[in-house]
């Protein structure tokens, strides 16, 4: 998004243009809202917050000059500060500010004496120019330190969700992530692809809570993944250590006096075996078993019981994997529970393979990964009326077929 402003407000950062794709829009979401408010007033890159101020005085000195003498409407020109202000840099509203008391005397001025607004109103039309340039200092240091909480939110972000590039790991790949705090940009909600020497594994997973704790534990799991991932063979120690991390993040927390010692975290783990092209891997923590969507409809791919995340001591044993074929026109749909646990006015959850089944069997198209990320994210914005009661994630993977990919510096086949 670009965000220099020139000469109106505070300095932002250049980015990249990026060509909009399906999900592209919900990108943005996030901004705040002074940025969002001076696109509004850019046209073809160029600012123009000060149109509006100057056409407001522009009109004001015009109905004052065709007024009759016991009506003066000059003294209205206090506003034309107060509008830059809401708008402008403060250089900006203090130009207006001094122009607009330059406009109240040269009119004022042209009057008869018996019809002149007077001293008090060149008062009031002074002190309002200095109010509003002193507000207009208070608006742009808000703003700077909003921008400058935004930068930081968002390196928090990218660095508990890293981005992924296209076809990463060989794999086709869509998410959304959406908070249910309208002003975060990240939660409890993690997910990651990571490709290795023992096929590419996917994580997707809920942290039980909210915070900055949910988002410590997300982080801790996450680093744990991406290292035991791409040098553990099995998938089953990758369980283990993911576990282990999840008991030790606990521990910490309460010796540092903290109270979410009985923090656990739900997930998914996946494996794309590099000798099997049309297999996957599946292990459970307590969570949602990912869909296979294709144009044959929707199935479930669900594999052994296991408990959630930091609750392994009181499992029998730890959950083993199972192997599902998949074929190459399957999508792997991975979501949390803010999508199914999203409920309509009644109080009915949304039915995510009902629907998505019917869409594929409208669409066969739908099962593309950005297209399903997109439709299951648009389904559950609707069946919970705009709100989200929890942190949203929806990923979707699908094998890359015929094309080469990225692997972690190499290319894979």
């Amino acid at each position: 998004m670009s965000r220099h402003r020139e000469g109106h407000g505070p300095p932002v950062r250049h980015r990249p243009h990026v060509r909009p794709g399906p999900l592209a829009r919900y990108a943005r979401a996030g901004r705040p809202d002074a940025v969002r408010r001076q696109e509004l007033l850019r046209v073809r890159g160029r600012s123009v917050a000060w149109v509006p101020p100057l056409l407001l005085l522009l009109a004001i000195a015009v109905a004052d000059y065709h007024t009759i003498g016991e009506f003066r409407m000059i003294s209205w020109i206090v506003l034309v500060p107060a509008l830059a202000a809401s708008l402008c840099g403060v250089w900006g509203t203090a130009l207006f500010a001094v122009l607009s008391l330059a406009t109240y005397v040269v009119a004022d001025s042209a009057w008869p004496h018996e019809y002149r607004a007077g001293r008090a109103d060149f008062v009031l039309v002074a002190l309002g120019g200095i109010l509003a340039t002193l507000a207009c200092a208070v608006r742009v240091r808000d703003e700077n330190r909003a921008l400058h909480l935004s930068d930081v939110t968002e390196t928090v972000r990218r660095t508990v969700l890293r981005p992924l590039p296209p076809g990463w790991g060989g794999l086709d790949h869509a998410g959304v992530y959406l908070t249910a705090d309208a002003h975060a940009r990240v939660g409890g909600d993690f997910y990651d692809i990571q490709p290795g020497p023992h096929g590419t594994r996917v994580l997707v997973g809920d942290v039980q809570g909210k915070g900055l704790g949910a988002v410590e534990a997300a982080a801790a799991l996450l680093g744990t993944f991406r290292e035991a991932a791409y040098h553990e063979a099995d998938l089953a120690t990758v369980a283990e250590r993911l576990e282990t991390r999840m008991i030790r993040h606990r521990g910490h927390t309460v010796a540092l006096g903290r109270s979410d010692g009985d923090r656990f975290a739900t997930a998914v783990l996946l494996t794309f075996p590099d000798d099997e092209e049309e297999a996957v891997d599946v292990m459970l923590f307590g969570h949602e078993p990912p869909l296979a969507v294709g144009p044959g409809g929707v199935r479930t791919l669900a594999a052994g019981p296991g408990l959630p995340l930091g609750f392994g001591e009181f499992a029998a044993g730890p959950p083993r994997p199972r192997r599902w074929r998949v074929a190459a026109d399957e999508t792997l749909l991975l979501v949390t529970d803010g999508v199914t646990e999203t409920r309509d006015g009644s109080g009915a959850f949304y039915p995510l393979a009902d629907e998505v089944a019917r869409a594929v069997a409208e669409d066969p198209g739908t099962a593309e990964p950005a297209r399903l990320a997109a439709f299951v994210r648009d389904g559950t914005l609707r069946h919970g009326g705009g709100r989200l009661a929890d942190d949203t994630t929806v990923f979707a993977v699908r094998r890359r077929t015929g094309r080469d990919a990225p692997e972690g510096g190499r290319l894979r086949s």
